[in-house]
């Protein structure tokens, strides 16, 4: 009998990567679902520059929140999208990417809201993020207009701008 030759193993090498690129798509599908993260690049504002993070997986902060509404609302954000005071679960964000989902804690209420990131601010100083009239609502922050929250990133949101519960 006469060993394989150099077509059986040419052969054998495509069905191989054939499977194996089946089995990757397999695996891939579920990181089909989410949106891809954006404004990653570098801007000014105020003759400051902010990098926005490329390595936002982890990220955890505390600081001062605010929220922003009717004077914003139907007005384009810094991602390209309509601003939506009172139906969206968004935020403003310096540093986290476009379409990151973050968990928003008030730290007074304990109460917790999950945002997207569509838009760049707050610029008022000591301040780390902005909410949606309709996201503070949801932790108590309407009427006081400022509180201390935790900021922890949670993932991508999905392809329909949709986050995860968190």
């Amino acid at each position: 009998m006469r060993p394989p030759g150099l077509r059986f193993h040419l052969g054998l090498c495509a069905a191989l990567a054939l499977g194996a690129g089946a089995l990757l798509a397999g695996c891939a599908s579920t990181k089909g679902n989410e949106a891809e993260v954006g404004g990653l690049a570098p801007y000014r504002v105020n003759g400051r520059r902010y990098v926005p993070l490329r390595d936002w997986q982890g990220y955890r902060e505390e600081g001062i929140a605010s929220w922003y509404g009717s004077r914003h609302h139907g007005r384009p954000t810094a991602s390209g999208e309509r601003f939506d005071a009172d139906r969206g679960f968004t935020a403003a964000h310096k540093t986290l990417p476009f379409n990151v989902c973050a968990a928003v804690e008030n730290l007074r209420t304990g109460r917790r809201v999950v945002v997207r990131i569509n838009d760049r601010g707050p610029f008022a100083k000591g301040r780390l993020i902005d909410l949606s009239r309709t996201a503070a609502a949801e932790i108590g922050l309407v009427r006081a207009g400022v509180a201390r929250v935790r900021v922890e990133a949670l993932g991508a949101a999905n392809t329909r701008g949709k986050c995860p519960a968190g």
